[in-house]
Parts: structure tokens; C-alpha cells; sequence
């Protein structure tokens, strides 16, 4: 049975007849309403790629043939009406409907803006191409239409690969859960029935190295259960009768008999599914700065040319072909082809230069808030630290090395299979030690491990397993309790009944967490650290990096709560996570930044993918975001300067000075006016190549 991506349903693979694949991936729909719903964003995205191909292929040759002389003057501007044209009218007809309903709706919006003053560069190009004489010592503007069609789309075609990852975080999330459950039946025997078959209630059977299928509770049995990708810590918890397990958790050793508490939508799993997708639905979209201009400013625009078209018509009496050219010249100098770019042009070197330094960012949406955050959420587990246990400390009693210390521990872990054994052994094998074979190997549960190692007994537990074996903590106790405050596992080492040391294991931070931390701190931003891990630790941690404010042992859910609480006082919120347990969180966030060593759920849910595993770059990102952000406030000026301050001229005021010959020049300051605000505006952005991270 497969679940219909749209409705939910479930569909019989085997008879369903409506089946479409995407990305290679085959989805089973009930109903053809159903299948057209889900392909329609795909659909858009393939047109918008077709699009901005078309476009940029088209504008490689309108630039060349504007900026070099490779055919005589006349014959060029042929060459660009032709090339241009179906930029114009076919690929830029989405911006024609968006102004159509603009109109409709009686509120100027970009694409109004965009329609407006790329149709004035082409119909003034195209009348200087057709009408020479007309226009002496004009020049053509069929590039500036065409690079800021093919621009705007290319923003929008990134846009539609940003929603399209996240529709594809929500499905990689759902397919994490098992499809089959070992359930046994009123005779004691095991059947294997899909999982949306489990019914509250039911017994099931899980056997080692399988995921749990669903939300349980342990009814015989004992085991180590992975539970990372739910709590995000990476060492295993040890489970035995009467415990909860969570489905689509990972039973690591033991076989599990479980009694089924929470199914179909009320697993943990499904939760998580439900937090992220009410996160990306409920989240608004911004209104850009340059759609809230547009909005006023169109109408003002048509306005003013017509005021002053009329007025020269009716007051002036110099005749019509003076007023058409006056409308058309405030037309072009009011409306600034520069706008349409002011922001694309920012935001593509900000990514680009994101891109070089190791932060990828997803679009202009998210660069654009970035630059606006005050408050920086971390996960701690893969994030702020490794993310696995390592050997922090070796403590020997006196008379022994801390290499025959480790030796012991490590011959007593030798081929097991629980990470901080793994951890042991691992450290052991680092520094070149020798390992004996160990006998009688014996795991003792909630204790620690009991082996013979050269003839010897030896026991590597906690405090309960070596006083129960006879074994003297008091010379040990200051170190052991020194060790536990810092949030470390310690684990003690007795052989033949006597203790010879201390083996500490944690997880351990990373390099480079201590100057992220240090350099948020610095740009006036708060830094808090959320964590599934116990109090103890979280504390520890947090007081090594700096991080005034932590919130430990909370779940997913709570994650996203703790955002959403943040939000609620007025902050825009940053979250950094990397694992499924932070999917929620990172899509409630004004921005998710995932690592790029984490998982992939993380990294689609995420705004913005630190490609490299540097914490550094999350500074980098917030530096970069705001540098951009200064940069489109700058263009924006820039994109009227000119412009406005030429209004006056292409609405007629030299004619009393000069008297009305002097309309002949209103095009050509019109035209130079549109040309030197975009190359400002492109030059501007530009200069955003030179931006230095601080931790060169």
C-alpha cells in the first residue's frame, strides 16, 4: 500500500492506475484531481527553467552585439528587435498577466513596475530601430529589458527549487517509517502486515539491527535502542520492560516484544512530519521592499505623464507629437529599469560570494532575513559538538600508565558494538596500543561490562557495578565527580577487585564553536542552545562555549515551541541544526541553517546549507546577509536617483529656457538616465565580491 502524497489515502500499488515519478521516486494517487494538484508545482518549475534558459540564451547575443561593433549600427539594432522581442512578449508574459491583474485588483506590484519600464526601453529601442530620424544620437536599450526578464526569472526559478526541497523534506520524513511489522497473533504466531495495519493494542516483534514500527511500550525483552534521529544524541539508550520505545527508532542488540501505544498519526514520527509542514505552510511570505514601491509608484507615474503630456497639450500649444513625447519620456525616466535589478542583481553576487565561503543559500528570501536576525538557536549534538563519543580523559591510580589504563578498557570492549566502547577501543587503537583478546565476556545490564583480560578480571562500569564488586571509590570520588560535572560519562576500571583508574567519554566540541559563538556575541546577536541531552551536560557545554541561555531534555515538538516563544517576543529567530529531531525547529525559524554533514532531511528543511562542517560560517552568512541587505537599500536609492532628479527635464521644464527644439534630447536623457542607474546599480552590487568573512 502506498499513501496518496496529496490526500493521504492509501492506494493498492498493484491496481492503482494513476501513478506519476518524480526525481525517481514512483507516487500512487487516488484520483486524477489529485495527481494534477501534486504535478503543478513541478509543471511550473520545468516552464520557469525553459523560460530562463530561453532568456539567458537569447541575452548572450544581445549583449555582444550592443557592446561590441560587430555589424553596422543600423543592422544591429535589427539583429537586438529580433533577438529581444519574443524575451519581451513571450518569456515576459507572466509579467503582463501580473500586471493585468494588478490592475484588476487596483494595486501596483512588481511585475507592474517590470511590464512598465521594460516595454518603455523596448518600444523607445524599437522606435529608434524603425524611426531613425526621428532620434538622432539615440541609442538602443534592448539589453537592459532583456537582463532584467531573464534576472527576475531566474530569482523566481530559484524560489520554486526552494519549495520543492521542502515538499521533499516532508516526504523523506515519512519515508523513514518501516512499512512491514511483525505482529503476532492470537496463536502466538508472528505475521508481517503493513504498517498502517498496526492497531493500538497489538503485539509485535522486533529482532535486533530492525526499526521499531511504531510508538511502543517493552513487554519482554531488554536492549539498546537508537533513538538519535528522534532525541538527537548519539549515544544509545538502554531499554527494558515496562520502557516506551518510539517508532522508526533503531532496536540495536536485543529481541523486543512490544505492546503497540500510539499509531498512524499519533506516532512521534508523524508528529514531527505534521510540526514541519504546519511550520512551512504557516510561515508568510515577505513583501519586498520593491514590490511595496511599486505598488504606489506605478500610478503615480502613469499619472504624472499624463499631467504632463496634457498640460503641454492643452496649456502649451506646442501640438500633439510634443505631448506623446513628453508622456513617453517621463514613462521611461520615472520608471526605472534599475528597480527590477536592484534587489536580483544584489542577491545573486551575495549567494555567489555565500557560495565561495562555503554557505549555501537557497534564495533571495532567506538571505533577506539572515541580515535581520537577532537571536541564534543551536542544536547541540552534531552541531556545537562531533556528535559521537570520544575518549576525553584517561585517570590512572598511581603505579599505572594511562596507556596500560586504556589497554585494559579497551581489551575488555574489544569487538563490542556500544558507542562508548567503540569510543575506547577507538582511542586505543589511535595511540598504537596492543589489545588482548578478552574471555568470559559478560554485559551487565545498567552497569557497565565484567571480562578476563590477561588471566585477570576486569570491570569498566559505573559506581554501583565496582561497590558491588568489592572495589574503593574514595581516592577516586573528587576526579569522578569533577568529571560528571562537566557533563562526561565516566566510567571506572577495576581489576581483581582493586581500582586502577578512570576512563571519561563525551562528546566532544567542536574547533570551531567557541569563535562562532564568540563572533555572534560580537554582531549584538543572543546565542542559546537547545538540547535533548540532560541538564548536567547541556550546563557544562554551555559554559565552555559562552552561551549565556540553554534549554535541555526537550523533545522535537518543544524545539519548535521554544522558537516559536522566541518569535513571539518580537526576535527573528536563527535555528542551526543537523538532524531530524531539528527539522521542526529549522522550519519554524525565520531561517534554518543546516549543517552540511547532517542529515538530509535537515539540510531541504534548511534556508541555508553550510556546505562545509565550519561553524564559522553561520557568522559568515549572518556578515554576508547583512553586507547584501546594505547593498539592495543602496540600489534602491541609486535606481531613483538619476531618474528622479531628471523628471522635471522629460516633462518639459528646459522648453521655456530653451524653447521646444529642445525636445529632441528628452529620449536620449531619458535612455542615459535608465543606462547609468542600472550599470550603478550592477556596479554596486559588484563591489559585494570583495567581502572578507574576519576569520581569514
Amino acid at each position: 500500500m502506498a499513501k496518496d502524497p496529496v490526500c493521504g489515502m492509501f492506494v493498492d500499488e498493484n491496481k492503482a492506475e494513476l501513478k506519476a515519478q518524480v526525481r525517481g521516486v514512483t507516487y500512487y494517487f487516488c484520483s486524477e484531481s489529485c495527481m494534477h494538484e501534486f504535478l503543478a508545482p513541478e509543471k511550473e518549475m520545468r516552464k520557469l527553467k525553459v523560460e530562463v534558459l530561453v532568456s539567458a540564451i537569447l541575452s548572450v547575443p544581445i549583449l555582444l552585439f550592443t557592446y561590441l561593433p560587430l555589424l553596422p549600427a543600423q543592422s544591429s539594432n535589427y539583429l537586438l528587435f529580433v533577438l529581444e522581442t519574443p524575451i519581451q512578449f513571450v518569456v515576459g508574459w507572466r509579467f503582463y498577466k501580473g500586471t493585468y491583474d494588478s490592475v484588476k485588483n487596483r494595486m501596483g506590484n512588481m511585475d507592474a513596475l517590470i511590464a512598465l519600464g521594460t516595454s518603455a526601453a523596448w518600444a523607445y529601442s524599437t522606435a529608434v530601430t524603425f524611426a531613425p530620424t526621428f532620434f538622432p544620437f539615440s541609442g538602443v536599450y534592448f539589453d537592459t529589458s532583456a537582463v532584467i526578464i531573464t534576472l527576475i526569472l531566474a530569482g523566481r526559478f530559484l524560489e520554486h527549487v526552494t519549495k520543492s526541497r521542502a515538499s521533499a523534506a516532508v516526504r523523506k520524513l515519512a519515508e523513514l517509517q518501516p512499512t512491514v511489522a511483525h505482529r503476532v497473533d492470537e496463536s502466538g504466531a508472528e505475521v508481517d502486515v503493513p504498517i498502517e495495519q498496526v492497531q493500538v493494542g497489538d503485539m509485535l516483534v522486533v529482532r535486533p539491527g530492525e526499526k521499531i514500527p511504531v510508538d511502543a511500550i517493552i513487554v519482554e525483552g531488554r536492549s539498546v535502542i537508537d533513538e538519535s534521529m528522534i532525541t538527537g544524541e548519539s549515544i544509545p539508550a538502554e531499554k527494558s520492560v515496562g520502557q516506551e520505545v518510539i517508532g522508526a527508532t533503531i532496536n540495536k542488540s536485543g529481541l523486543l516484544k512490544l505492546k503497540a501505544d500510539k499509531v498512524g498519526q499519533d506516532t512521534a514520527l508523524s508528529q514531527i512530519v505534521k510540526l514541519v509542514e504546519e511550520a512551512q505552510v504557516g510561515r508568510a511570505p515577505i513583501q519586498r521592499l520593491a514590490d511595496r514601491i511599486a505598488a504606489y509608484f506605478v500610478p503615480v507615474v502613469i499619472a504624472a505623464a499624463t499631467v504632463a503630456a496634457l498640460s503641454w497639450y492643452y496649456f502649451g500649444h506646442i501640438g500633439l507629437n510634443f505631448s506623446v513625447l513628453v508622456f513617453v519620456s517621463v514613462v521611461v525616466i520615472s520608471c526605472p529599469c534599475a528597480l527590477g535589478i536592484a534587489t536580483p542583481a544584489a542577491l545573486l553576487v551575495g549567494t555567489s560570494k555565500g557560495a565561495q565561503n562555503g554557505v549555501l543559500i537557497k534564495g533571495g528570501e532567506y538571505l533577506e532575513r539572515a541580515g535581520k536576525i537577532d537571536t541564534m538557536v543551536f542544536d547541540k549534538t552534531g552541531t556545537l559538538t562531533i556528535g559521537r563519543p570520544s575518549v576525553t580523559d584517561v585517570v590512572p591510580e598511581a603505579g599505572l600508565s594511562s596507556d596500560e589504563l586504556l589497554r585494559l578498557a579497551a581489551s575488555v570492549e574489544k569487538g563490542s558494538e556500544h558507542p562508548l566502547g567503540e569510543a575506547i577501543v577507538n582511542e586505543a587503537k589511535s595511540r598504537s596500543i596492543s589489545l588482548s583478546e578478552p574471555q568470559g565476556f559478560e554485559a551487565i545490564a545498567g552497569k557497565g561490562v565484567k571480562a578476563r583480560v590477561d588471566g585477570r578480571t576486569v570491570l569498566l562500569g559505573n559506581r554501583r557495578l565496582i561497590t558491588e564488586n568489592g572495589g574503593d571509590l574514595s581516592v577516586l570520588e573528587p576526579e569522578l565527580r569533577r568529571l560528571e560535572e562537566e557533563g562526561k560519562t565516566a566510567m571506572i576500571v577495576a581489576r581483581d577487585g582493586k581500582v586502577e583508574g578512570l576512563v571519561a567519554v563525551a562528546d566532544t566540541v567542536k574547533p570551531s564553536a567557541k569563535a562562532t559563538v564568540e563572533a555572534l556575541k560580537g554582531m549584538g546577536i543572543r546565542v542559546v542552545m537547545l538540547t535533548g541531552d540532560n541538564s548536567r551536560t547541556a550546563a557544562a557545554i554551555a559554559n565552555k562555549l559562552g552561551i549565556d541561555k540553554f534549554f535541555a531534555e526537550v523533545l522535537p515538538q518543544q524545539k519548535e515551541e521554544t522558537i516559536e516563544s522566541m518569535q513571539k517576543e518580537g526576535r527573528v529567530v536563527a535555528m542551526v541544526g543537523d538532524g531530524i529531531n531539528d527539522a521542526p525547529a529549522l522550519a519554524k525559524a525565520d531561517v534554518g541553517i543546516a549543517i552540511g554533514s547532517g542529515t538530509d532531511i535537515a539540510k531541504e528543511t534548511g534556508g541555508i546549507v553550510l556546505i562545509k562542517d565550519d561553524l564559522r560560517n553561520v557568522a559568515t552568512a549572518i556578515k554576508l546577509s547583512r553586507k547584501t541587505l546594505a547593498k539592495i537599500k543602496q540600489n534602491l536609492f541609486w535606481a531613483f536617483a538619476y531618474n528622479v532628479v531628471l523628471i522635471p527635464v522629460a516633462a518639459g521644464a528646459l522648453v521655456p529656457v530653451f524653447g521646444a527644439q529642445v525636445y529632441g534630447v528628452l529620449p536620449f536623457l531619458a535612455a542615459g538616465a535608465m543606462a547609468i542607474s542600472s550599470v550603478t546599480v550592477l556596479s554596486n552590487s559588484l563591489l559585494l565580491f570583495r567581502f572578507k568573512t574576519g576569520f581569514e
